[in-house]
């Protein structure tokens, strides 16, 4: 069968290296959070807004992406496995970093500590009118004891039992916390942020045409995926820089991870920079999250030497077993 007009044959050998280059890095640089969560058994230390603007700003960039390369993916009907394959490439790069990061937003949720999760709830039974019962009982048997002081007066008021006492056993009860509650809710909005976009997506792929190039309604929602992208990318560390800043604590956080990609974001942006028909727009949102990952970076190595002073590990908890109290 032979190929259409819009469909390629070749495939760049170099290219092909360096994404396979860069997926291998992601995983890479992806898997030391991902088991520090998984061997400290909690994800305290992670902000849910930071892992919010994070699930969302790639899922749309997976989205943007997809959208735009749908031609080439239809080609893969016509074209070699190998040209296929080479197509494919950018998919698979932009996927397998959404795949990443969610993973880290799924393993905050199975491993959110349950002295966060949970607290202690005790019931008052004592009411606003108890209490008033209660001042009334007790003015009145000093009034009584003030009149009559016999024996049998004093013990008969020591016995007497005070309105609003507790009746039986105090029953405890567990409710989850607030911060729980919010980090449940980011992730039901991330789950329907991927499907709304997703049905979307997929519906304007079926109705409109895509051939030989996208429908202006279709491109224009894929501009608008890669525009949100990166403005929440943008914004993604601002969260997290508040939230480590506020704890003074490293947490579940992995330092090797961004010790691996704040480099490979300085390199990312360099090749970008100076290349034919590339604006400072195209590469202006990874500087700045490159920027404020390697902020985030400083604070936990500063947190570090904090916690190494103090005698605690990056959850609070003193490491020789006693207490420390941090002097400001």
């Amino acid at each position: 069968m032979a190929s259409p007009p819009s469909c390629t044959t070749a495939t760049s050998l170099p290219a092909a290296l360096l994404t396979s280059t860069i997926c291998i890095g992601m995983v890479i640089s992806y898997l030391p959070q991902h088991l520090r969560i998984i061997r400290a058994r909690s994800s305290e230390g992670f902000s849910p807004w930071y892992l919010l603007l994070g699930a969302t700003s790639s899922a749309s960039g997976m989205l943007n992406l997809w959208i735009l390369q749908w031609p080439l993916i239809r080609c893969c009907r016509v074209v070699s496995a190998k040209a296929c394959i080479g197509n494919m490439l950018g998919l698979v790069q932009v996927t397998l970093q959404w795949v990443l990061f969610s993973i880290v937003l799924i393993l905050y949720l199975a491993y959110f500590p349950s002295h966060l999760k949970y607290c202690r709830t005790l019931p008052l039974p004592a009411t606003r009118a108890n209490d008033d019962a209660l001042a009334a009982h007790a003015s009145d048997a000093a009034a009584a004891a003030a009149a009559d002081t016999s024996p049998s007066t004093d013990e008969r008021i020591e016995r007497q039992p005070l309105l609003g006492a507790s009746q039986g056993l105090t029953v405890v009860k567990y409710t989850t916390t607030a911060e729980w509650r919010i980090a449940v809710i980011l992730a039901m909005i991330v789950l329907i942020h991927l499907s709304l976009l997703t049905v979307l997506a997929i519906t304007l792929l079926h109705i409109l045409p895509t051939s030989p190039t996208l429908h202006p309604l279709t491109q224009g929602y894929a501009t608008l995926l890669g525009t949100s992208s990166a403005l929440l990318a943008i914004c993604q560390y601002a969260p997290q820089l508040v939230h480590t800043f506020r704890t003074r604590l490293v947490g579940a956080l992995s330092i090797g991870t961004m010790v691996i990609q704040v480099p490979g974001s300085i390199a990312f942006v360099a090749s970008l920079v100076g290349r034919e028909g590339v604006q400072v727009s195209t590469w202006a949102s990874y500087a700045i999250t490159g920027a404020m990952q390697a902020a985030l970076l400083g604070m936990c190595l500063a947190w570090k030497k904090r916690q190494a002073r103090l005698g605690i590990d990056d959850f609070g908890r003193p490491v020789d077993g006693d207490p420390v109290e941090e002097r400001r």
